[in-house]
């Protein structure tokens, strides 16, 4: 079966939306292809983002990611998930879209950081038995 795309977007791309590009990479590379990118990137991935998935995944996404602008997404997305940013974002391509509300732990504690790691591996995980349960139509 061929992987998904899939591509994760937040305004900063500094921190929900490499976590879950990292998450994906890590626990869901059999089904999904992932990427990210924010609407205005930053300059660094969030440490304490970093500091989370490495400790939660054994992943040093500092090292492997790094922010990314709209443009250098791939233009054959299977799936684009927002990531509740509050702004509405430009019109990406793809396949399916969904708007995942979750807020971003920027200044917060390790507890709150690693909260926001497990629910979106559990909604990546979700959207995962959605499509092996046929949900999605194949691209044609």
């Amino acid at each position: 079966m061929k992987k998904a795309k899939i591509a994760f977007v937040c305004v900063h791309n500094s921190c929900r939306s490499q976590m879950a590009e990292a998450i994906t990479k890590t626990r869901f590379a059999e089904t999904f292809e992932a990427f990210s990118a924010g609407t205005t990137p930053k300059n660094a991935i969030n440490s304490d983002a970093v500091a989370t998935i490495n400790r939660l995944y054994g992943v040093d996404m500092g090292r492997a990611q790094y922010p990314k602008k709209l443009e250098e997404l791939p233009s054959d997305l299977d799936f684009l998930i927002t990531l509740g940013c509050g702004v509405e974002c430009p019109y990406i391509p793809s396949h399916h879209r969904e708007d995942w509300p979750i807020d971003d732990p920027t200044g917060q504690s390790k507890r709150v950081f690693e909260s926001t790691a497990k629910t979106l591996e559990q909604k990546i995980e979700t959207l995962k038995h959605r499509i092996e349960a046929g949900e999605f139509k194949p691209k044609t």
